[in-house]
């Protein structure tokens, strides 16, 4: 085993001879001294380089449209504009669908004469939830308070009106 790893150390370290040769005239035009290491780590580093230039391309360029998954700027800005009309419209269809039922209401004369409230149109499309109105024993208890020192009031305020006459 271990001699399999300094064999396999002693491959990736020789030092070998690249030569670029004329064939014509056998004249030397290149020459590089490398180790399969030396290839190994540039071949590594051309593959990480080339896939980095390819992701930068990819990813910051309108390239990036033709890809399955990524939109363009304009189509998230339409999707956008067309959900807040359509928002818009519902609301606005809303509001006359109640218009119209009104009128038709009026036109039977099928009319609710107490039910007033403060925007009136959307009174029967909005449901109010149902409250309990009814006052608690301590609140009785304020009211009879608060009218026995408001007719106290009164009438102190009558005595001093008699007194400066």
């Amino acid at each position: 085993m271990a001699t399999r790893k300094r064999d396999l150390r002693k491959k990736l370290y020789t030092k070998n001879r690249l030569v670029i040769l004329n064939e014509d005239n056998f004249e030397e035009l290149f020459s590089f001294k490398l180790t399969l290491m030396n290839v190994f780590v540039v071949f590594s580093l051309g593959g990480i380089f080339l896939i980095l230039v390819t992701t930068f391309i990819i990813a910051f360029t309108p390239l990036r449209e033709f890809i399955p998954g990524y939109s363009s700027t304009q189509l998230k800005k339409n999707a956008t504009q067309l959900a807040i009309k359509s928002d818009s419209l519902s609301v606005a269809l809303r509001k006359n669908e109640a218009y119209i039922k009104g009128i038709q209401k009026v036109l039977r004369s099928k009319l609710n004469y107490a039910k007033f409230n403060k925007d009136s149109i959307l009174s029967e499309t909005e449901e109010t939830p149902h409250l309990d109105m009814k006052a608690s024993e301590e609140e009785l208890k304020l009211r009879e308070e608060v009218d026995t020192i408001e007719q106290s009031i009164k009438k102190t305020a009558k005595k001093n009106k008699k007194a400066k006459k």
